[in-house]
C-alpha cells in the first residue's frame, strides 16, 4: 500500500501530525492508500511559503507563467493514462470513461486557459483613466471528490496564470489524484511555494484555509451546505469567494421534441459518473400528453447501460463511498413512498457499492425526489399541461445551475431565456467545456471556465493619471 507525504514549499514532507486518510477503492472496498490528515501548523506553513513566493511570481512576466504552466500541461499530457486509471481507483468510474471524460478533456481545458492568458489584457487605458487587473494573492483550492482531476485544473490552472500562489486542499474520498498536479510543479521546477498541496479533512485544513487571515481567496467546489460553511467562514475577512455548489436541473421537452434523439442526452448525465455530477439532468420535464411514448422510450433506453466493474468494458461503476450509498439508497426508498417507480435495473453483483438506476415517473414538482440533490442514477419525471406550466416547473428549484431544453428552436430557444440557470443547452447545441459554468441561486457565486473562470483569480484596480 502507497503512503503519501504532504507538497510543501517545493518539497514532499511529512504532517506535523500523526493522523492518516486512508484512501478506499470502491469498487473492491479495499484501502488502497493513505495520505497525511493535514493539520492548523501544515496549513500555516504553506500559508507563509505562499505569502513569500507571491511577490516574485506576480512580478513574472506572463510569457514566463506561461512556460512553467505549459510544462505542468506537457507533464499532465504524458501521464493521462495513468491518471485515467487513479480516478477509476479512488472514484470508480469505468476506466475508459475515466481517461477521456475526466483526464482527455480537461486537459483540452488547460490548453484553452493558456491561450487565454497568453493573449489577455491586463491593462485597459480609458479616457483618464488605467485598469490594471492584478492576482488576488494567496489562494485556498477546495475542490470534490466526483471530478478530481476537472476541478483541480478548473482553478489551480487559471490562480497560478494570473499571478496567484495556490494552496490545494483535494477531498479526503479522492485525494490521489491530486498529487498528479504536484508532480507536475516538480517537474515544471516552479519556484517553491508557488503551488502546495495538503489533503485532510475539510472540518479540519478546508476551514482553516476559509478562515486564515492570510489567505485572500476560497474557491470552493462541493454541496451547498457545505459552501455555506466555507463562506461563513471565508466573508469574516472579507476573503474573495468562488463556489460552484449543488444543482437539481431540469430537462424541459416542449411539444415537437424529437424524444427518440434527445432522451438518451438526458440519461448520459443521469446515469454516467453514476450520477455523481452538479449539473446532471435529474428533472425531466415533459408534456403529460405524450407520457406513454416517453416512459416506453426511457425504459428502453436505460437496458442499454452497463453498470458492473469500472476495470471491465462497462458504462457506469459503482457510488463513491459508502456514506453515498446510503443517501442515494435511501431517496430511493422515499421515491417510492412519493411517486410511482417506472425502471429500476439489475444490481451488478460485485463487493463495491453498487447501485440501480432509477426512474420514477407521475413526481409531484414539490416531492423531495424532485427537489433535493440526490447525487446518484435516480431521475424524477415530472409531466404538465401547458407550456407555462413547463416554465414554472424548470424554475421550482432553490438551484439553477445548468439545463436542456428540447422542441421547436424558437420555441425553445425563447424558453432557455426564461429558465433561470447558469448554463443551458438548446436541442443539440454543442457543449463545450470551455465555456463559462457556474449557478444562480443557491449553486453558487461567480464563474469557471473561459475568460470569465480566469478573471475570478483577478482583482481590478484603477489608476487615474
Amino acid at each position: 500500500m502507497k503512503e503519501y507525504k504532504l507538497f510543501l514549499n517545493g518539497s514532499w514532507v511529512d504532517s506535523t501530525g500523526k493522523d492518516v486518510i486512508s484512501v478506499e477503492n470502491p469498487a473492491t472496498k479495499k484501502i488502497i492508500a493513505k495520505v497525511p490528515a493535514g493539520k492548523e501548523e501544515d496549513v500555516n506553513i504553506a500559508v507563509q511559503g505562499a505569502l513569500e513566493a507571491f511577490e516574485p511570481w506576480r512580478s513574472l512576466d506572463i510569457n514566463q507563467r506561461l512556460s512553467y504552466v505549459e510544462k505542468m500541461y506537457q507533464y499532465l499530457e504524458s501521464q493521462q493514462d495513468e491518471i485515467g486509471r487513479t480516478i477509476s481507483e479512488e472514484l470508480g468510474s469505468p476506466i475508459r470513461f475515466a481517461t477521456s471524460r475526466h483526464v482527455s478533456m480537461y486537459l483540452d481545458h488547460i490548453k484553452n486557459y493558456l491561450s487565454i492568458a497568453k493573449d489577455y489584457n491586463f491593462v485597459e487605458d480609458y479616457d483618464g483613466y488605467r485598469v490594471i487587473k492584478e492576482p488576488v494573492g494567496v489562494v485556498g483550492c477546495l475542490t470534490p471528490w466526483n471530478y478530481p482531476f476537472g476541478q483541480i485544473v478548473k482553478k489551480v490552472i487559471p490562480a497560478l496564470l494570473a499571478g496567484n500562489t495556490v494552496i490545494l486542499k483535494p477531498s479526503r474520498r479522492t485525494p490521489l489524484t491530486a498529487y498528479y498536479f504536484a508532480k507536475a510543479a516538480m517537474e515544471a521546477n516552479l519556484p517553491k511555494g508557488v503551488f502546495q498541496l495538503i489533503p485532510g479533512r475539510g472540518g479540519e485544513v478546508g476551514n482553516i484555509l476559509a478562515s486564515h487571515k492570510d489567505v485572500n481567496m476560497i474557491s470552493f467546489t462541493g454541496s451547498t451546505s457545505g459552501g455555506k460553511e466555507v463562506a461563513s467562514l471565508a466573508i469574516q475577512s472579507i476573503k474573495r469567494l468562488a463556489l460552484e455548489l449543488g444543482g437539481k436541473s431540469a430537462a424541459l421537452f416542449l411539444e415537437g421534441a424529437n424524444y427518440e434523439k434527445d432522451i438518451k442526452k438526458v440519461l448520459d448525465t443521469v446515469y454516467l459518473n453514476t450520477g455523481q455530477t452538479c449539473s446532471a439532468k435529474t428533472r425531466m420535464i415533459a408534456p403529460r400528453k405524450d407520457k406513454e411514448i416517453i416512459e416506453e422510450i426511457l425504459i428502453r433506453e436505460s437496458k442499454k447501460y452497463r453498470f458492473g466493474d469500472p476495470m471491465e468494458d462497462v458504462d457506469v461503476g459503482p457510488l463513491q463511498s459508502q456514506k453515498q450509498w446510503d443517501k442515494v439508497d435511501s431517496y430511493i426508498k422515499l421515491g417510492k413512498e412519493e411517486a410511482n417507480l417506472l425502471y429500476q435495473g439489475d444490481l451488478y453483483e460485485g463487493p463495491g457499492y453498487y447501485i440501480t438506476p432509477v426512474i420514477f415517473t407521475d413526481v409531484d414538482p414539490n416531492a423531495k425526489i424532485a427537489q433535493e440533490e440526490i447525487f446518484g442514477p435516480v431521475l424524477s419525471v415530472i409531466y404538465y399541461d401547458s407550456f407555462e406550466e413547463g416554465i414554472h416547473i424548470s424554475n421550482n428549484s432553490i438551484y439553477g445551475l445548468s439545463g436542456f431544453v428540447f422542441g421547436p428552436e424558437e420555441e425553445a430557444y425563447n424558453a432557455a431565456l426564461r429558465i433561470r440557470t447558469g448554463q443551458i443547452q438548446v436541442n443539440r447545441g454543442r457543449f463545450t467545456q470551455n465555456a463559462p459554468f457556474g449557478g444562480f441561486k443557491q449553486s453558487g457565486l461567480g464563474r469557471e471556465g473561459s475568460i470569465y473562470g480566469f478573471e475570478e483569480f483577478l482583482e481590478i484596480k484603477t489608476l487615474f493619471l
